[in-house]
């Protein structure tokens, strides 16, 4: 295998110490000075070309790693008269850069692939570096914003400058919503933002949707069932009270007494006509103060005052609700246990507001357990997942069924007689006000077990 790359390098050495001896020959033995420079120029030539001979491989090498460097696989490599040796090495060439080649060549198509992908996704997606060079915008973010490729977000400044600071300023996992009003629309966009890093450099990737029309459906859909439950209480009180109304003008107008002289009925006749249009007043002033209660209720539900927030001991918390019901706790010999892990959590919240919604949470609890034979409540605080504090008013009563919980937090809607629907709404709209939620779980076919949470 060796013996064609020997031949070569023996051959090429032979030549030149065969010159030096000629050289040799020719200054010491000889006047031929013409020839021995002639000669001295051939081992020059002799050296340069084993030198250049021997480089070969070395510079085929480099010429490799430098292709590889800079993913230029279009070079060859030849091995023409240097026997199977360098046959092999570039076999050996050949076979790196074609594996590179078939590499390259699928990265591509992944790219592309996803790249379609990207652009035919139906929510806005933005890919730009920390100095807002945008690298990536597809098809649906240009039509929501309505604007050509970009290299900059800070072009997004025309459309909405408070969109562009949204996307300078949030962080990972962040949301944000942004309203944009132009002349012939109004969007509401929720804006996304995931941040990371490739290749020691700072990206982001920015989802952008419009939920205008899902909100507007939501808030329709709202005002429908709140119209529903509204028309439904007024009429239940107007319309008690309009038939009695009728019913005491015809008992009054029969009362006085007959025209012309003639005697009128009887004392006893008036007086039970007297007595029942009294109780026909007396109920229409009893249904007008229910209504008007009604109507307060529903005042205080739109005018809850902005919370003032306090950094707030949840044991203590739930020692002053437990200290406020004692009084109905011990009536109903309840057994109302406390769990707080870790011991020293704290919230950030309105005390009053939050109070106000545990002390509802725990009276409806009340209700819920006053049938069960070991009536237990149970108040809990833990931090999720996501380390955020979570408190818990906990049940053991029958359980609320999917239909009701769907509707529970409805304002005015209510499965109590003597309700007013309103204090689960309040509740969620207080929560809401400190940027949480409350929500219910509870299935009435398993545990029996209601769990109202408050997340912050």
């Amino acid at each position: 295998m060796h013996k064609r790359f020997r031949f070569q390098i023996a051959l090429r050495v032979g030549g030149l110490i065969a010159a030096a001896l000629a050289l040799a020959y020719l200054i010491g033995w000889t006047q031929l000075y013409e020839v021995a420079v002639l000669v001295g120029f051939l081992i020059i030539y002799l050296v340069v070309n084993l030198i250049h001979y021997v480089e070969k491989i070395t510079r085929d090498l480099t010429r490799f790693l430098e292709s590889v460097r800079y993913a230029d696989f279009s070079q060859g490599f030849t091995s023409e008269g240097r026997g199977p040796l360098f046959a092999r090495l570039r076999d050996a060439f050949e076979e790196v850069t074609s594996e590179f080649r078939r590499i390259r060549a699928e990265k591509e198509e992944q790219v592309r692939y996803l790249e379609n992908v990207v652009q035919h996704l139906g929510i806005a997606l933005i890919s730009y570096r920390a100095d807002g060079t945008v690298e990536l915008m597809n098809t649906a973010a240009r039509r929501l914003l309505r604007t050509g490729p970009i290299r900059n977000i800070e072009a997004l400044e025309r459309v909405s400058e408070p969109l562009v600071g949204a996307l300078r300023q949030l962080d990972s996992g962040e949301q944000s919503m942004v309203r944009v009003a132009e002349e012939d629309r109004t969007l509401q966009l929720a804006v996304h933002v995931s941040r990371f890093r490739l290749r020691n450099e700072a990206h982001a990737l920015a989802s952008i949707q419009d939920l205008r029309n899902e909100l507007e459906e939501k808030e329709m859909e709202a005002w429908q069932q709140l119209t529903r439950v509204l028309t439904h209480e007024i009429m239940n009180s107007v319309a008690p009270i309009s038939s009695l109304a009728s019913t005491a003008h015809r008992l009054l107008s029969e009362a006085p007494a007959a025209p012309n002289g003639t005697h009128g009925p009887p004392p006893h006749e008036i007086a039970e006509i007297a007595e029942d249009a009294r109780e026909a007043v007396q109920t229409i002033e009893r249904r007008s103060k229910g209504l008007i209660s009604f109507v307060d209720s529903y005042r205080s539900f739109t005018k809850i005052p902005n919370p003032s927030f306090k950094v707030l001991e949840v044991q203590e918390l739930f020692d002053d609700v437990r200290r406020l019901l004692r009084v109905q706790i011990e009536e109903h010999a309840l057994d109302l246990r406390i769990n707080v892990a870790p011991e020293d959590l704290q919230v950030s919240a309105d005390p009053e507001l939050i109070e106000q919604v545990l002390i509802n949470l725990v009276l409806n609890a009340m209700q819920a357990v006053e049938d069960e034979p070991e009536p237990r409540i149970e108040l809990r605080a833990r931090i999720d997942r996501r380390s955020r504090p979570v408190l818990q008013v906990i049940d053991n009563g029958p359980g609320i069924p999917p239909d009701v919980q769907e509707k529970i937090f409805v304002p005015f809607f209510t499965t109590k007689e003597d309700g007013s629907g309103i204090g689960l709404s309040l509740s969620r709209q207080i929560m809401r006000l400190h940027g949480g939620a409350l929500t219910v779980r509870s299935d009435p076919d398993a545990d029996a077990e209601t769990m109202f949470t408050l997340r912050f």
